[in-house]
């Protein structure tokens, strides 16, 4: 047995002590939808509703096992390490500090207050988490206190390993495939590890968002390299640069077995698991189960488990999230009409649509001239093979407009 292989089990053991291992279960519909078994391993039902929680917990323990007089603990993050740190300190009795950005949502902030207590202190500062991240490492150098790094770190990954630990118990038969969402890389790092030395016939693949492909620019490099642009919608895995340590045990991957999925796309898993389901993810912990879409044909049959790894999930971002799986799907879509100023006008324009087309968004942006003016329109369809009737209808009519759905700058700004 190898070092790491005890002390991820180690780890595990020594997690009892504070929370019950996360569920591994069948889900009926995923499995019927692509004819395999697919199993969730639930890491959205930790105590604070992701995996961070283990690396936090494996950590602070190690710490304080070295030296009990270092007990003040400190982190930067915006969302599930700093819930995990705040809810591990409260539990060993250590000092946190959490150093989080102004720009954090109050929800999350008074999630951290909660599980953290008075164990923990929380400074907000700098309005981009690379400010964040530096005024908490500044604050370690001058008064000595711990830094705990929310992916690459030996502990930290040594404490994701327990996902695989556990996996391994649970499951009565061998396992295909473990489907493994990336950000900074330590999930996939700990479990890579333990997997490939006890259950080595198992396959991988790791899913990254669009908008934050560090995993598969450090494979194409040969070593990490920092992205010069990330998409934070996925922000539990849109991450720059992956970890140092992680890329060690990653940097064999098959670049064909590095996903990249949709942010968009990934909207509309949300919602489909949310309302058949009636699981909340959030957009990291659904990446896993989106690429299922993606590798249909070689699933087979098989036994395949995706790792749900997070489910803090702030439902004020609810009407974003359904806006861009609309989208996505095609179902949705914004125009910039000239519309004529005149009786009738409107009546002629709502007789294009459909009995099944609805607006859901009519506002007049301005009048260029006495006799027209431009109008931004949102249009819902029950399919999207409608909208090229639509259009043809609009043609017919003279009507002059643009598609601007496509158009991200136009669409943030007006939408």
């Amino acid at each position: 047995m190898s070092d790491f292989v005890a002390q991820a089990i180690a780890a595990r053991r020594e997690m009892r002590k504070l929370f019950a291992e996360t569920p591994l279960q069948r889900n009926d519909h995923l499995s019927q939808l692509h004819d395999a078994d697919i199993y969730l391993k639930r890491e959205d039902l930790s105590p604070v509703r992701s995996y961070k929680i283990r690396g936090a917990y494996n950590a602070i323990r190690k710490h304080l096992d070295r030296d009990p007089s270092r007990n003040r603990f400190v982190c930067a993050s915006a969302g599930n390490h700093a819930q995990g740190v705040a809810f591990v300190c409260r539990h060993f009795g250590a000092k946190g500090i959490v150093f989080m950005p102004i720009t954090t949502p109050q929800q999350k902030v008074d999630k951290t207050r909660m599980f953290g207590g008075d164990a923990i202190e929380i400074r907000l500062i700098g309005d981009y988490f690379e400010d964040t991240m530096k005024a908490a490492q500044a604050f370690c150098s001058a008064e000595g206190a711990v830094f705990l790094s929310p992916y690459d770190d030996d502990d930290v990954i040594e404490g994701q390993a327990s996902v695989a630990v556990e996996l391994l118990e649970q499951s009565p038969e061998s396992i295909d495939m473990v489907i493994l969402p990336v950000g900074g890389g330590g999930l996939s790092a700990g479990m890579v590890s333990y997997l490939k030395a006890l259950s080595p016939d198992t396959g991988f693949r790791f899913v990254e968002p669009s908008g934050g492909k560090s995993l598969a620019a450090a494979i194409e490099a040969g070593e990490p390299v920092t992205l010069k642009k990330v998409d934070s919608f996925v922000d539990g895995a849109a991450v720059a640069r992956i970890g140092a340590r992680n890329f060690t045990a990653l940097c064999d991957v098959p670049r064909e077995h590095v996903l990249a999925v949709p942010e968009d796309r990934l909207c509309g898993t949300m919602l489909e698991m949310l309302n058949v389901e009636g699981i909340v993810l959030e957009p990291a912990g659904a990446l896993s189960v989106d690429a299922l879409r993606d590798l249909a044909p070689e699933i087979v049959g098989k036994r395949v488990v995706c790792v749900t790894s997070g489910g803090n999930f702030d439902f004020e971002r609810l009407p974003e999230v359904k806006e861009r799986a609309l989208k996505y799907a095609g179902l949705k879509k914004y125009f910039i009409l000239r519309f004529p100023q005149r009786p009738g006008a409107l009546m002629e324009f709502l007789n294009i649509l459909g009995p099944d087309d609805d607006i859901t968004r009519f506002e007049y942006l301005k009048k260029s001239a006495r006799n027209f003016g431009s109008v931004l329109i949102g249009i819902e369809a029950r399919n999207a093979a409608d909208f090229p009737d639509i259009c043809a209808r609009m043609d017919e009519a003279g009507m002059a407009y643009q598609d601007i759905t496509g158009n991200e700058a136009l669409s943030q700004f007006l939408i």
